[in-house]
């Protein structure tokens, strides 16, 4: 088996090449200088060229603030591009998997979202990666989208990152208390696409690690696993203002994942735990 990986360079797409080769599988890591993905005969010249059986395509645009100001840059990344690879995928009988966000939905109520529940995205980020889904779903019969939240890897910045940088000059920090969601250890994401990637069991599911918790709740859990003693002070997302707007409600229903057989990631508590102590090496 052989597949491409795009966006090698983020945190999901390093941590997917790194499983990948532990199953033993030939991965193309692809990023910027391969191919431009908003040039539509570059990409789907370098998949047709090197054939894969499947494509996980973890790149994307995701400055979620800076895209209200660069809708167009930001649709062609997300939409376009996905289009490019799911038409390329199609030609060669090749499977995608799409990454997507929790941001496709409109944030209200306290349910956690079931993937076919009604799409409200509140910000360009969340329109251009919905339109990306569609483009995936109707344009390679072999999809399987992969609707995420609140990333953090080892490969590149993150709010983990973030808040321990942070901690080292200020007693106390100010974070966002009612949005609810579930932080995902991106290496944990990865093993559940490298076995989805094996099956065919298409479709449209919902991956992050175990339980909910507020951004306040997980910057407190990151200070106490640091050993850090900076104050978390929760806020309302009124009192932190930013361009884009952000869902209240970003808790997933994994169902789609146990019905089809595959394993519920492990806990957040035991995900962060593993990811601090793999920062702290």
């Amino acid at each position: 088996m052989k597949i491409l990986v795009t966006g090698v360079k983020g945190q999901l797409g390093h941590d997917v090449v790194k499983e990948l080769v532990l199953n033993g599988i030939e991965a193309i890591a692809c990023d910027r200088e391969e191919f431009d993905l908003t040039n539509k005969e570059e990409t789907q010249n370098f998949i047709l060229e090197h054939k894969p059986d499947g494509v996980i395509h973890c790149a994307a645009y995701t400055a979620v603030d800076k895209a209200e100001d660069e809708e167009n840059l930001c649709r062609k990344i997300n939409a376009e591009g996905s289009l490019f690879i799911a038409e390329a995928c199609e030609k060669i009988s090749a499977k995608m998997i799409f990454i997507s966000t929790d941001y496709v939905f409109g944030g209200d109520g306290e349910e956690p979202y079931e993937p076919e529940n009604e799409k409200n995205p509140q910000n360009v980020y969340g329109r251009t990666k919905l339109e990306g889904e569609k483009n995936a779903l109707e344009n390679c019969s072999r999809t399987f989208v992969v609707r995420t939240s609140w990333v953090y890897g080892i490969n590149g910045n993150n709010f983990v990152k973030t808040m321990r940088r942070l901690a080292e000059t200020r007693d106390e920090l100010n974070v966002v208390a009612d949005q609810i969601g579930s932080p995902t250890y991106t290496r944990d994401l990865a093993v559940l696409l490298v076995s989805m990637i094996k099956t065919e069991k298409y479709g449209v599911y919902h991956a992050t690690n175990e339980g909910f918790m507020s951004w306040a709740d997980f910057a407190q859990s990151i200070m106490e696993k640091s050993g850090l003693s900076t104050k978390i002070n929760p806020i309302p997302t009124s009192e932190y203002p930013v361009k884009a707007k952000r869902p209240l409600n970003s808790r997933l229903s994994k169902k789609n994942l146990t019905d089809n057989g595959f394993s519920l990631l492990p806990s957040q508590e035991d995900a962060l735990t593993r990811y601090i102590a793999e920062l702290n090496k």
